[in-house]
């Protein structure tokens, strides 16, 4: 039988249709525990390949016969062997081109809507990673937010659709994956704003983000207004689009809200926190869409793949907006915590640019799910 190569747009794809699948994942067991590739119709068996080594007769019977099979494993090799072996059983299957290396690095581009005044925003969705980072356009000219360290997708991106890069700007100082912002301003010539409260310790010059700074994109009538909400980090921004869309970074996600103990401080942030999630937030319209920096499961995906909700309906679903006794809140937010992000110190001395890790570093420290959330 035959062996297909499947790459991770493909994947990505078949998680976007709701297509059904079965992914044998060869990788450790304590791997595969902490990080899968999940879909709302995929199943998973893990068999590390090392027990495979003599051969696939004994997993044959756990295998279906109506699904399509992806063999996955870290970095691609232990999964071509393994297909090799089942092809030869009997079975057509597939690998994963890259394996999970590949899976979280690549990003997905999907239209979230037009602005009023001319222009579109974009969301691109790490969808192994669980990171969304945007990219709005008027006028030929972009505002990316949040970026990842992959930057060509966005350069060959913009270059797509005939776009200038010109302004970057990063939510907050990140510690879950390595930003993308300050080599993009490099490469581009365009504007890299960071949050000020954040960047007490960074090396590098960036263009200060306060509190109500308005930011023209293109010719239109189309700002981006700069809201400070700390909890997450103390310098934590907000974006209200267009009037549209509220870009919420690592604050409020659809189904949980951000976790305030990444830099050390998750007793000091939690006034912070509920400040900005109960207060600063319930005055801004009901209307507005928002557009989180991260998600948690693949049920947070709407049909279309992007990553929304209005702000009215998250009031009224998510828990961690309708806790209303203050010591409960704070018992959320700072007992019971997700372990931390992988190397997450690292990640924040890397985004402050006190360290420069090569490639092959940096996608070792990003391995693994973002866990930024509380719920």
């Amino acid at each position: 039988m035959a062996v297909h190569l499947m790459s991770p747009a493909d994947l990505t794809k078949k998680i976007f249709h709701n297509e059904k699948l079965f992914i044998l994942d060869v990788r450790n067991e304590n791997d595969f525990k902490d990080w899968k590739i999940e879909g709302r119709h995929f199943q998973s068996l893990n068999i590390p390949y090392f027990e495979l080594l003599d051969g696939v007769d004994a997993i044959i019977d756990k295998l279906p016969l109506d699904k399509d099979i992806l063999v996955v494993c870290a970095k691609e090799g232990s999964s071509v062997m393994v297909s090799d072996m089942l092809s030869a059983a009997g079975l057509t299957v597939s690998y994963l081109k890259g394996g999970m290396e590949a899976w979280s690095e690549h990003l997905e581009p999907v239209k979230v809507g037009d602005l009023r005044h001319g222009g579109e925003i974009y969301q691109f969705v790490r969808i192994g990673k669980g990171c969304l980072s945007y990219m709005v356009v008027s006028d030929g000219e972009a505002a990316l937010i949040d970026a990842t360290r992959m930057i060509d997708h966005y350069l060959h991106f913009a270059e797509s659709i005939g776009v200038n890069i010109t302004h970057v700007f990063d939510t907050h100082l990140h510690a879950d994956h390595i930003s993308g912002g300050r080599l993009i301003a490099e490469n581009t010539g365009a504007t890299y704003w960071l949050p000020s409260k954040d960047a007490a310790e960074v090396i590098f010059k960036y263009h200060p983000l306060e509190d109500g700074s308005n930011i023209t994109i293109g010719n239109t009538k189309m700002n981006i207004h700069a809201l400070h909400t700390p909890g997450h980090t103390i310098g934590s921004t907000s974006f209200v689009v267009d009037e549209q869309f509220l870009l919420s970074g690592d604050i409020l996600f659809i189904d949980s809200i951000g976790r305030p103990d990444l830099a050390g401080l998750a007793q000091d942030w939690v006034v912070d926190l509920r400040e900005t999630l109960y207060k600063r937030y319930r005055e801004l319209s009901d209307d507005l869409v928002v557009l989180p920096a991260h998600f948690m499961t693949i049920g947070e995906l709407n049909e279309d793949g992007t990553v929304s909700e209005h702000l009215e309906t998250l009031f009224a679903k998510n828990h961690g907006l309708n806790v209303e006794d203050e010591i409960e809140f704070r018992n959320l937010v700072t007992e019971n915590l997700p372990p931390q992000p992988n190397s997450y110190k690292e990640i924040r001395q890397t985004n402050m640019g006190k360290i420069a890790p090569d490639k092959k570093k940096q996608r070792e420290m990003e391995i693994g799910p973002n866990r930024c959330a509380v719920r």
